[in-house]
């Protein structure tokens, strides 16, 4: 485990409807194994515009406390994505999140400026909590944050409150695993390891779509 370095991410995302989710806002932050421990490396986040025909509802301000008003001035998804990507330089990685389809599928969609974090794999910390604690109902991160009384952030569901609050899970899941025989990342990959999401290309369009 100790060659890797693991990134912990998380997007926040608008769900227009017959669409793919489109994000807007990404944080991530970047652990190493020192001395027995997870050490930050560095972080990362920024909130990203939206599509113009794509509104910031009611619920989404309600979820997440964005407004229209916050992501206005924000950059495009493609230079955020691109910024984020140049800071993994060090390889190798591994991708740490909670339900981490959601956010291999938000990769995938913009593979094309961030083609160091779409081949990355990832790790699931909702696979890893269910391998651990099958007992409890839920396994989503406040279920998690409750049983493991873990503080839940002031701001949940924004994107840094909510990889800040994962990477405590994620300490918390290895330290736990190691009862269990989780001393290498084979063993966590084999629990609740997932391949980068491959999206599948239009016939006879070559070009990428995000």
């Amino acid at each position: 485990m100790s060659r890797h370095t693991y990134v912990v991410i998380d997007f926040e995302a608008l769900t227009p409807a017959g669409r793919p989710a489109v994000p807007v806002e990404v944080a991530a932050l970047a652990l190493t194994v020192k001395n027995g421990d997870l050490t930050e490396l560095w972080r990362f986040e920024a909130l990203m515009a939206p599509p113009p025909d794509v509104p910031v509802t009611l619920f989404d301000t309600r979820q997440t406390g964005l407004t229209p008003h916050l992501l206005a001035g924000a950059d495009q998804p493609d230079e955020v994505m691109a910024r984020l990507d140049a800071l993994l330089d060090t390889p190798p990685y591994r991708l740490v999140a909670q339900h981490a389809p959601t956010e291999a599928g938000l990769i995938a969609h913009q593979r094309t400026h961030c083609p160091v974090l779409a081949a990355t794999p990832l790790l699931d910390t909702v696979r890893l909590a269910r391998a651990l604690y099958p007992e409890l109902s839920s396994h989503n991160l406040d279920a998690l944050l409750r049983f493991l009384h873990i503080p839940r952030p002031i701001n949940r569901h924004r994107a840094m409150p909510d990889v800040e609050a994962t990477a405590q899970l994620f300490r918390r899941l290895l330290a736990d695993g190691q009862e269990t025989g989780w001393r290498t990342l084979h063993c966590l990959e084999a629990t609740a390891g997932l391949p980068p999401k491959k999206l599948p290309t239009p016939a006879g369009d070559q070009e990428e779509l995000f």
